[in-house]
């Protein structure tokens, strides 16, 4: 739980961050636009008093300053139209059709860029502009900017998460490794005892229950040695997995637990680790006992579809709140008072890493039950 708080406060300083970042760079970059858009407009007016003053020159007037103005600009887009809307010239534009330059004249208009020029003989002229491609490119910079901020966040976020399960699923794996190492040597003392048992009392009936304990015992710390490992999955029935695990469950739970086998009439084989498969499905037979607090039913339904083998494990217990939907298989969430929150964890790894197969809440009812669904492969 430490953990998970742990990666979600860096995740959202990690977006903080990044909406800071872009929302200063928008600030400070639409002010500077502001600021260069001004200063050409003003830069415009003094042009258009040029071209008027050109217009207006007679035979005596000195036009060494105006053509200087006229000829320093090299970066505004320009284009000068009569009151008859004929184009009269144009600077910094890579068109010579009249038309187009006509029609970027007028939009230039609609948007308020266009300064009019009062002739002498009554006419006059409309010095139309856009703003330049320095002014074009700043605006778009933020945005650009923008993109590269949340994708380095997506990115590190992603190895960040990534780097965390890492972490632990060697933790998972190291403890359940030390688990089977530590568990081998007291079984294997209690194997002893029991055969020694059987030797001394033949006929005592208790002695066979113990020896299949002993073996359950064997058979858990199997499955904590292979945690971590690539168990190589055989051709297995499905229909004896399941009888295996209900009558496991059957003998270990209240009379008042319901199990209702729902199979279809054929076998269905896929390819499993047969011993972590059961693990699976005991986990979610438990965890359903424990949901219905020892009195209710619980379903088993199988059923082959063109590509896949699905198991659905319904139970009548109290159901799972919609807001904890999305942690169930998060290790260390548990709604038990006592739970270490491993059981899905652990079988969401069998199912997915080691049979490449799914799990998920089909549904679920707060008061009615829910239903696990488990999909693999053909």
């Amino acid at each position: 739980m430490i953990l998970f708080n742990q990666i979600r406060q860096v995740k959202i300083a990690l977006v903080v961050t990044a909406v800071i970042i872009a929302t200063a760079s928008l600030v400070v970059s639409h002010f500077l636009v502001r600021d260069l858009a001004r200063e050409e407009q003003n830069k415009m007016e003094v042009w258009a008093e040029a071209m008027r003053s050109l217009n207006n020159a007679d035979e005596t007037t000195d036009l060494n300053l105006v053509l200087q103005v006229i000829d320093g600009n090299n970066t505004i887009p320009v284009i000068v139209s009569d009151d008859a809307g004929d184009i009269q010239t144009s600077r910094n534009i890579d068109c010579d059709d009249l038309a187009q330059l006509q029609a970027l004249a007028r939009q230039w208009k609609k948007a308020g860029q266009a300064i009019r020029i009062d002739l002498e003989n009554g006419a006059w002229l409309d010095v139309c502009y856009d703003e330049s491609l320095m002014i074009k490119r700043l605006s778009t910079y933020p945005y650009v900017q923008l993109g590269v901020v949340l994708l380095f966040v997506v990115i590190a976020i992603f190895a960040l998460l990534t780097s965390k399960k890492a972490e632990q699923n060697k933790v998972w794996v190291g403890l359940s490794k030390e688990t089977a190492h530590q568990l081998g040597t007291p079984i294997s003392s209690l194997m002893a005892w029991t055969e020694i048992l059987k030797e001394t009392y033949p006929d005592d009936s208790l002695i066979p229950e113990m020896d299949k304990d002993v073996k359950r015992l064997q058979l858990i710390a199997d499955r904590f040695s292979k945690i971590g490992s690539l168990p190589e999955p055989v051709d297995s029935s499905l229909t004896e997995v399941m009888e295996h695990v209900i009558s496991y469950m059957e003998r270990r739970t209240s009379r008042k637990v319901v199990m209702v086998r729902d199979f279809p009439d054929d076998d269905i084989v896929v390819k499993l680790n047969q011993s972590l498969f059961e693990w699976v499905i005991e986990n979610l037979c438990k965890n359903a006992v424990d949901a219905m607090e020892g009195n209710g039913t619980i379903t088993i339904h199988m059923e082959q579809t063109a590509q896949k083998a699905v198991i659905e494990v319904s139970d009548t217990g109290k159901g799972i709140r919609k807001k904890d939907l999305g942690n169930v298989f998060r290790p260390g969430f548990t709604t038990k008072k006592r739970g270490w929150g491993l059981g899905l964890s652990l079988a969401k790894r069998i199912v997915e890493e080691y049979h490449h197969g799914h799990i998920f809440v089909k549904h679920s009812e707060v008061g009615v039950g829910t239903t696990f669904r488990i999909e693999l492969n053909l």
